[in-house]
């Protein structure tokens, strides 16, 4: 998408800095995008983990489809077209939360490399940290906890994700966890470990964090 004629962004004129407000928050920040099939343990593992980190003494913002879907984006639809708009705008609004100094914790299924490949380009390569949720369509038909499997069945859902429009898996995921092979407090502590590694910055007062 084409930028506006007279739009000129400030970041390089900003008085203060992200390293400030990572300097201010002890911490630095990241993109965490978790992106695998619906019922795959997405929200469940970011819910936890911001818990975890804030608890810890960092500042982390969980973005999902929960507070994303019935405000910023609530004029979008779910065909493919929409749904890239939803994630591109995700990506965007994760740039600004990186520039403030934020752990950001995103849960969404970004089914396609295209679209995964959009959003780190507008966040950056050095910030934006895939993990894989990885469970096989069976399980997650099988938890099915929303009941938005048994809809698509029913017809009452369109082109949903692994039923009719794929998924494709990360090739490269920073970190991939199968959820249908460990449990949620294994997958947890795995996702907390790589977590802590990339945010904790060197001298940080918090040196019980690490």
């Amino acid at each position: 998408m084409k930028s506006p004629e007279n739009i000129h962004p400030i970041f390089d004129k900003q008085s203060v800095q992200r390293s400030d407000r990572e300097m201010r928050l002890r911490q630095r920040a990241k993109v965490l995008w978790l992106c695998g099939l619906s019922g795959s343990g997405k929200s469940t593992l970011a819910l936890a983990l911001e818990k975890k980190l804030f608890d810890l003494g960092y500042f982390p913002y969980l973005l999902d489809g929960d507070n994303i879907r019935t405000g910023l984006n609530r004029n979008l639809g779910f065909s493919d077209s929409d749904r890239t708009e939803n994630l591109r705008r995700i990506a965007e609004v994760a740039k600004l939360f990186l520039d403030a100094g934020v752990v950001v914790l995103t849960s969404f299924i970004t089914p396609l490399e295209s679209q995964r490949s959009t959003s780190k380009s507008i966040i950056g390569e050095s910030n934006y940290l895939e993990i894989f949720v990885d469970a096989p369509l069976s399980v997650c038909e099988q938890r099915d906890v929303k009941g938005l499997y048994a809809k698509a069945k029913a017809g009452t859902i369109p082109q949903f994700t692994g039923k009719s429009s794929d998924f494709i898996p990360p090739a490269q995921p920073h970190l991939h966890l199968k959820t249908s092979e460990e449990s949620i407090e294994e997958s947890l502590e795995k996702l907390l470990t790589f977590t802590l590694n990339q945010i904790h910055p060197k001298g940080n007062p918090h040196g019980s964090q690490s």
